[in-house]
């Protein structure tokens, strides 16, 4: 392994661990307080790294915490019925969240599957959360 894509590998490493320390505690918060939260922390990994030729490396870092905080927010909802109480109004069709909500304890699986088309790359915009890539 050359030492270039050693050191890409431990600062992901890196990157991962410290989004997971900040959003440890996200279930009583707010979705946009816990990006207000990650906002300046994302903002200095990027500016740190900005001259690296590394956009794949950057793409899967922001589909992974788009992932993350969906997953995050799933799990806040806890029950399937109130995943689909709030999954209506955020645009999802009542096929799409009776289906989210049917696996409601499937917080991970669910995140990177129908939740995508509700809560969209733009919706995470709106709340304020930088793009890496």
């Amino acid at each position: 392994m050359c030492a270039l894509h050693g050191h890409t590998l431990k600062a992901m490493d890196g990157f991962k661990q410290r989004v997971r320390q900040l959003t440890r505690c996200s279930n009583s918060q707010s979705p946009s307080y816990t990006i207000a939260c990650l906002r300046s922390n994302l903002l200095g990994w990027k500016s740190y790294f900005g001259l690296a030729q590394t956009p794949g490396v950057w793409r899967r870092l922001d589909e992974w915490l788009r992932h993350r905080l969906r997953a995050i927010q799933l799990k806040k909802w806890k029950r399937g019925k109130t995943q689909y109480r709030e999954l209506l109004p955020l645009g999802a069709s009542e096929n799409v969240a009776r289906r989210i909500a049917a696996n409601s304890r499937c917080w991970w699986r669910n995140s990177a599957m129908l939740l995508n088309s509700v809560l969209t790359i733009g919706y995470f915009d709106r709340l304020g959360l930088p793009r890496l890539s």
